[in-house]
């Protein structure tokens, strides 16, 4: 046999090696939500309709307590598709782009795409904006339009409490409607291709305006729905730092807050619907036993808590604790974790569930041992981080030296803010954070406990 011959044979056999491998890898399916808190069934929301996330969570492991380490849009994106956090990637703001300090960071599904995956976005998975996207990390990228935050005139019925828009339309005629629909063509399209699929599915909802059709606000009933304020008293001893619209921010409505909180419920029945439409997808295609699919969101949201919070950019649980689900081929289902776990853990865990080597800057720690055994020891704390300046808008350039941060511990929430207040909050006997313990001097070991947990860092409470 001739050189070139062999040589030949040789090229061949490696591209045969070459393809039976990416065949082999899973494909991967990332649905990430804008906005979204726990209000979700499955998380046992008393009113909150979610069949198909609820139906996800039974394939899967329900993450309980699992956590943004930023609690804004840009700045939760950046950390999690890089896989770094916040301090890290130096973005603590809606209008930092992701690569002003990680420049040439492997990004998530750049890394797949190096790996020989087809890389596809739909809707927004990086902050919207053309300096927040990352073409570079994508074969295909279908990015928002405005119709995302301001739907045709001719679809608005009305208006319902301060930021809901109720319309006369079609699921399939609205953005996120579009997004559902276009990925779930692209499943049905890259499952036919000779590569993988790294797929991420970005609904804009529910992201205020919380925009739905009418049959999804028909689903509540505004005169039940009451936000939990707590008493005046707890605010008094809750450092005005912790509180935004003591800072200028906006305030939760008191008129008729029912009528919002109904409408942020419709806007995530209409995403859950959405949800829905990708998952018949992989039940039709028969793609269960050979996809992982996550779905998380950026961030929590508060609903008027802590007597009025509203949107976000807190460091309590509303805001700082997100759904996460993830569902993968030969790990367990219908099962939930009670670990502590992060967003920045998201890039390990997909790299090692698809058989890939993990970039060595990674700040995140893969949760495919929860995947096996949900209840397993695991981490010490999530840490979570969040800017303030002469405002805290966070589409204005925020002060990266003046952050409040926290530390979520299987009891315990302990926060310290760059002016020396603090907070600390037993879980056991105060989940919803009313109690600051932090000035008691009963608590005083705890506290000093916390803080050397804290200022000693995430890797400090990885797990043994």
């Amino acid at each position: 046999m001739s050189r070139s011959i062999l040589t030949c044979l040789t090229l061949a056999l490696a591209l045969l090696v070459i393809h039976a491998a990416q065949a082999q890898k899973p494909n991967v399916l990332l649905i990430v939500a804008d906005d979204l808190n726990n209000n979700l069934g499955c998380y046992g929301h008393p009113f909150v309709k979610s069949p198909n996330i609820d139906r996800l969570a039974a394939r899967g492991v329900r993450f309980d307590r699992a956590f943004c380490n930023y609690p804004v849009c840009n700045a939760s994106r950046t950390s999690f598709l890089s896989g770094m956090r916040p301090d890290t990637t130096g973005v603590v703001d809606n209008v930092t782009p992701p690569r002003t300090f990680l420049k040439d960071a492997v990004m998530l599904p750049e890394h797949f795409r190096r790996n020989g995956y087809a890389a596809i976005k739909v809707g927004k998975i990086f902050h919207t904006g053309k300096e927040f996207e990352d073409p570079r990390s994508w074969d295909l990228d279908i990015v928002e339009n405005t119709t995302s935050k301001k739907p045709p005139e001719e679809q608005i019925l009305r208006k319902q409490g301060k930021s809901g828009i109720v319309l006369k339309a079609d699921d399939a005629d609205t953005w996120d409607g579009y997004v559902a629909r276009k990925a779930a063509a692209l499943i049905e399209q890259s499952a036919k291709g000779d590569k993988p699929f790294f797929i991420a599915a970005g609904f804009r909802r529910p992201h205020s305006p919380y925009i739905a059709p009418e049959k999804y606000f028909t689903l509540y009933e505004p005169e039940r729905l009451i936000p939990r304020s707590g008493s005046a008293d707890h605010l008094k001893n809750i450092p005005d730092l912790a509180l935004t619209y003591r800072l200028g921010a906006a305030k939760f409505p008191d008129n008729q807050p029912g009528e919002t909180m109904a409408a942020y419920y419709a806007s995530i029945s209409f995403m859950d619907a959405q949800v829905g439409v990708l998952l018949d997808t992989l039940d039709r295609l028969k793609l269960w036993d050979n996809t992982v699919v996550i779905f998380h969101s950026d961030h929590g949201y508060h609903l008027g808590e802590h007597g009025g919070l509203w949107h976000k950019m807190c460091l309590f649980d509303e805001t700082t604790r997100v759904p996460l689900i993830v569902a993968a081929p030969g790990k367990k289902s219908a099962l939930a974790s009670s670990r502590i776990v992060e967003l920045v853990d998201i890039f390990p865990t997909l790299a090692e569930l698809c058989g890939l080597a993990q970039p060595p800057a990674l700040e995140g720690t893969s949760l495919v041992p929860l995947l096996d055994d949900p209840n397993r020891a695991w981490k010490q704390a999530a840490f979570t981080v969040v800017s303030r300046g002469t405002n805290i808008d966070a589409t204005r350039s925020l002060d990266a030296a003046k952050m409040g941060r926290t530390i979520v511990t299987d009891r315990w929430r302990y926060t310290e803010w760059h002016d020396g207040a603090s907070e600390l909050y037993n879980h056991d006997t105060d989940p919803f954070e009313y109690a600051n313990l932090s000035s008691e001097d009963k608590q005083s070991s705890t506290r000093d406990e916390l803080r050397k947990l804290l200022h000693a860092g995430w890797q400090a409470a990885l797990p043994r």
